[in-house]
């Protein structure tokens, strides 16, 4: 088995008893003690797990925090991102916008285009819109998030299978050079596989904080991002694992 295969079952099984010890993780992956210390190190890093004297403890939450808390949460880096995202689309262009602080930004910055179309699940970007004569805003439909005021569900999910777009921006809690995008809470992942499906090019829009994050829950694999638009804070070997993997990364 793979270092990181084993290490995302090592979470997955924290996760789910919420303690582990270093013994008992080593007899079940058939590996020596040093190896899972190893494992727990590098998980630790990625602030999903807490070590603890001869074992670790889960130190993941099970949602993202509030919208409200969010929002003020590396305002200016998402600025830039969102400022750079919205400089990728074209007008005449028929794109996904996720839901997010950082896509918010984004969509600030759409307000004089022409011609374009914008499909998202989320009732802050589309409001930021309202006023945008020359942006056709459609609206997922689904259940409300109230704190989010996300879209999500059965009539979300059958929409974007419907549609076909150039570009999909893609916010993300987390997202790993070997994992790709991962998210801790389960029913806000298919309409995230959707919004991929539908388009042409992906891209991620997420500040540098998320990088090297793995959640419990598969997005989409590393291979399925085209490009990564991140803040000029991430440190460079990050970034050249993104790179290494495939990925065309942007840092602003």
């Amino acid at each position: 088995m793979l270092p990181a295969e084993r290490q995302r079952e090592i979470l997955e099984l924290v996760r789910k008893h919420k303690v582990a010890s270093v013994t008992k993780l080593a007899k079940q992956f058939g590996v020596h003690p040093a190896t899972i210390r190893r494992d727990l190190a590098e998980i630790e890093e990625r602030g999903l797990l807490k070590r603890t004297h001869g074992g670790v403890i889960d130190d993941d939450t099970t949602s993202e925090p509030p919208f409200s808390v969010r929002a003020h949460e590396q305002f200016e880096e998402k600025e830039r991102i969102g400022q750079h995202a919205a400089e990728m689309v074209a007008d005449g262009e028929h794109i996904i916008i996720d839901s997010g602080t950082t896509t918010l930004h984004m969509a600030k910055h759409l307000r004089n285009r022409k011609g374009l179309t914008v499909i998202t699940n989320d009732m802050n970007v589309a409001s930021e819109l309202r006023d945008a004569l020359g942006v056709k805003v459609i609206v997922t439909g689904g259940t409300l998030y109230h704190g989010s005021y996300m879209l999500n569900g059965m009539f979300t999910d059958q929409m974007l299978q419907s549609i076909h777009v150039q570009k999909a921006f893609i916010g993300t809690p987390a997202i790993d050079s070997v994992h790709g995008l991962t998210h801790p809470e389960l029913e806000l992942v298919t309409a995230k596989k959707w919004m991929i499906k539908a388009a042409q090019q992906v891209i991620v829009t997420s500040d540098h904080t998320k990088i090297g994050k793995v959640s419990l829950h598969t997005v989409a694999s590393i291979s399925e991002i085209h490009t990564f638009i991140t803040g000029k804070e991430a440190f460079e070997p990050q970034i050249q694992k993104f790179i290494n993997a495939g990925v065309h990364v942007i840092t602003v």
